[in-house]
């Protein structure tokens, strides 16, 4: 699991409440008609703007927002060395009986023993990453659009919350629930884009860019393999794809 999101949201949620305690109560912030209006109209706009199975399908990938990319990188590559010194000795049909946890390298080994030529090998492969991109994009778009949206249901409310306010000046006791719609409006507003909209459309992003940096490890791990390259080679071109924090540490190398 990524502590991260959930520290992240917990501590953002946590300075906002803690500050709205030294100076006031919290049931003064909580203003049902606000989070009708921010919550239920950032919503319906969503379903306006995507089918129905896309934004309920975004909804199932938050939770990627809260768990690790899947897969070690330096273990994989491990793994498509160890395949690699197999093959060069035995031949690639000796992979046939090799375990692999990996779902997507098992499926590229697959290919591999099937005998298909490295160009069908990497175009099958390579459809895969963009299709899985595809889908994750649709749903980072929706968070994106989400995070814009809200605010504005904010505005809305606050134009609602003065309409009411300016209809209602001779009676000095309605000023003040109207004040709230149009002021809580706007929070509510903020505090959805840039607590939880806009954060989660970023994680997701960032997530869907790990496991395509993994996923194209393996294609380029298994086009080594089928070429008959060099463990050494492979090792290299391959940890060069990873980002510096992901590589193996230099006394692990010199080891």
């Amino acid at each position: 699991m990524d502590l991260a999101t959930p520290i992240g949201m917990v501590l953002a949620f946590g300075l906002i409440i803690g500050s709205i305690l030294m100076n006031a109560s919290l049931t003064s912030y909580i203003d049902p008609p606000s989070v009708l209006i921010v919550v239920g109209g950032t919503i319906a706009a969503a379903l306006v703007a995507e089918k129905l199975q896309n934004v309920t399908g975004a909804i199932k990938v938050v939770k990627n927002a809260f768990r690790q990319p899947p897969g070690d990188p330096i273990a994989t590559i491990d793994k498509i060395l160890e395949l690699s010194n197999i093959a060069r000795r035995e031949g690639v049909l000796a992979l046939e009986s090799q375990v692999v946890e990996d779902p997507f390298l098992a499926k590229a080994l697959r290919k591999a023993v099937d005998g298909l030529p490295q160009e069908e090998i990497r175009e099958a492969l390579m459809a895969e990453l963009l299709a899985m991109k595809d889908r994750h994009k649709r749903g980072q778009k929706l968070f994106k659009f989400m995070a814009a949206t809200a605010p504005s249901m904010g505005m809305i409310g606050t134009l609602i919350g003065l309409v009411q306010m300016l209809q209602s000046l001779q009676d000095p006791s309605s000023i003040g629930p109207a004040m709230a719609v149009a002021l809580l409006t706007t929070m509510y507003g903020a505090i959805l884009a840039f607590v939880v909209f806009g954060p989660l459309a970023e994680k997701l992003e960032r997530w869907s860019d790990q496991e395509g940096a993994a996923m194209l490890v393996v294609i380029e791990g298994m086009e080594s393999i089928v070429k008959g390259q060099n463990a050494a080679i492979i090792k290299d071109k391959l940890e060069a794809r990873l980002p510096p924090t992901d590589r193996r540490p230099e006394e692990e190398e010199a080891a």
